[in-house]
């Protein structure tokens, strides 16, 4: 149950006529009253004008009886309820109830006062929702206390979902983007936006913000992006503030319809931003001590192998670390996810994107971040936006494969972080960010994984052997499991690489094995492969090296529809 409470108005007559009317898309069916303040209120229905202005008299007529300079300037509150898709059909005494509830919450009318509370009344046109409009002047002439109204009302909600055995949502904590108008979804369903321009905004801006290390630099790349700045000057010519709007987007004047950073996420304010590069600059400075006049941009899969070698050490602090650098770094995982998305392929842009908009819930909490401690995170991000789109094959492709199989891993100790802490909202967005970052990788990892178990099967069979004596040598316990596992070859082919690089794979075997409990993966040695091939720097990619037309497709069937995490990543058991 999403209770929202709108913007406060000055016309009541103006509303009714919209929660009576056939509303913008001809939505509102047999619009009626399920309740009122004294249950005596008259119902105009659809179109009956005179009994529309009966309704707003009454409604309004503590207002008319209050001194004019008591009287607020905006009276008119405004609520909406409504229930999830899968929800049952409330009958309109149910809604009744819900709407006495909702008012009681909010300090509107309760029925403890009296008759000392305002006047209301509550609008059901749709199935799955009502309306319910207040004048805000009680009936002894004085003003409702409605400090909190939308926590107390939030709180309602979780209480009568409970109550009515309906969908439960998770309780929030005040940090979460403010969520688009009715009027902003239903201007975007017009534009044929598949987002509203806040949501939009919201995106371009954290990418903006994404390793960047000044406010020039953040201000670059938003104006690189197509987006109007306005900036708020102080007289003292200090910078205040910033708002920004889409070209496109415009009002009925045909003015742009600007948005101020605050109001896009509570983290996109011009000091919150600040605060993620007050540690100081990412880039190194050259040995003249002179600083870079130009950031240092290395190739993309370069960019994506420090991505993966960054969220691995992250993990590992995520997990054991001080909460308030673990939010330091869950923050920055964020950047990086905006980094990752606004850079990849278009075979993994898409799920890339929705696992960065996903996570954007998850990278807040009350749990104050310190900034600095982040740096090879929001390195990370800055290498990937500096060093521009990636193709989605070769070593650009598997390297991406490499971290996302990487950020997987962060961003479920991420979740089960929020869930310790009883972030409901958090952990949710980032088990959501979770699949799509699991579809992310099937479509990264096919190519790559493919070509390494073909030229794993094509191995002479000694080799395979001395690998496999290896592997149970080194980890016994893991071994036949291993070896069981389709994706053993491509294990073996990347023992066989470190061996030929001078590496020792026992050792390199026994070291991924220990940074992380394996026993609850469902494929140890996807896993192992993708650990192996980061820390001895080997190519991701090997398609060159196996016979034409036999690397692609080979771990389809393995990873399309995989109930597991990217490579089989480990699950914690509950």
């Amino acid at each position: 149950m999403i209770p929202r409470i709108q913007k406060r108005g000055q016309r009541t007559l103006g509303l009714l006529y919209y929660l009576y009317g056939p509303g913008k898309y001809e939505e509102h069916t047999d619009p009626h009253l399920v309740a009122s303040w004294d249950g005596n209120a008259p119902d105009p229905g659809r179109h009956e004008t005179a009994t529309l202005k009966q309704l707003q008299h009454l409604l309004d007529q503590p207002l008319e009886n209050t001194d004019a300079s008591k009287r607020p300037t905006k009276h008119v509150w405004h609520l909406s309820v409504r229930n999830a898709a899968e929800d049952r059909l409330l009958s309109d005494d149910e809604w009744g109830a819900i709407a006495r509830r909702m008012v009681a919450a909010a300090g509107i009318d309760d029925p403890e006062q009296g008759g000392a509370g305002c006047r209301w009344a509550a609008v059901r046109h749709a199935d799955d929702h009502i309306h319910i409009i207040a004048t805000l002047v009680r009936e002894d002439g004085y003003k409702p206390d409605l400090n909190n109204d939308a926590s107390r009302v939030q709180a309602a909600a979780r209480a009568l979902e409970v109550e009515l055995g309906l969908r439960r949502l998770n309780k929030g904590d005040g940090t979460a983007a403010q969520r688009p108008t009715s009027a902003e979804r239903h201007k975007a369903q017009r534009q044929g936006r598949e987002r509203t321009a806040r949501e939009e905004l919201r995106e371009t801006v954290r990418q903006a913000v994404a390793g960047a290390t000044s406010e020039a630099e953040f201000f670059d790349r938003l104006a690189s992006a197509g987006l109007l700045i306005r900036k708020r000057i102080a007289p003292s010519g200090d910078l205040l503030g910033y708002k920004v709007a889409l070209p496109d987007d415009r009002n009925a004047q045909d003015e742009p319809v600007f948005y101020p950073g605050a109001r896009l996420a509570p983290d996109l304010s011009l000091p919150r931003v600040r605060e993620r590069w007050a540690a100081g600059p990412l880039d190194r400075a050259p040995a003249s001590t002179e600083p870079p006049t130009r950031p240092v941009a290395s190739g993309p899969a370069s960019a994506r192998r420090q991505t993966a070698s960054a969220a691995w050490q992250a993990v590992l602090i995520v997990e054991g670390g001080d909460d308030t650098v673990a939010a330091a770094h869950i923050a920055a995982g964020g950047e990086v996810l905006d980094a990752l998305a606004k850079t990849s392929a278009a075979h993994t842009r898409s799920e890339l994107r929705e696992a960065a908009f996903a996570f954007e819930r998850a990278s807040r909490s009350h749990v104050r971040a310190e900034r600095g401690h982040d740096r090879a995170l929001r390195q990370a991000a800055r290498e990937l936006v500096h060093s521009g789109p990636a193709l989605g094959r070769g070593e650009d492709g598997a390297t991406t494969a490499m971290a996302i199989d990487m950020l997987f891993f962060l961003i479920t100790a991420i979740a089960h972080w929020h869930a310790r802490k009883n972030h409901a909202q958090q952990a949710a967005a980032a088990h959501q960010a979770a699949v799509h970052l699991r579809a992310a990788y099937e479509a990264a990892a096919t190519q790559p994984l493919g070509a390494l178990y073909q030229r794993g099967r094509h191995l002479a069979r000694t080799v395979r052997q001395r690998q496999a004596a290896l592997l149970r040598e080194a980890l016994p316990k893991l071994a036949e499991q291993i070896l069981a596992e389709p994706g053993w070859y491509a294990l073996a082919a990347t023992l066989n690489d470190a061996e030929a690089a001078g590496h020792d794979p026992a050792s390199l075997l026994t070291e991924a094995a220990e940074r992380r409990e394996l026993t609850s993966a469902e494929s140890v040695s996807d896993v192992l492969v993708w650990r192996l091939r980061r820390s001895a720097d080997l190519p991701a990619d090997t398609t060159d090296q196996v016979p034409a037309g036999r690397a692609e497709g080979t771990l389809t069937h393995r990873l399309k529809g995989s109930a597991r995490g990217p490579s089989g990543t480990p699950r914690r058991k509950n």
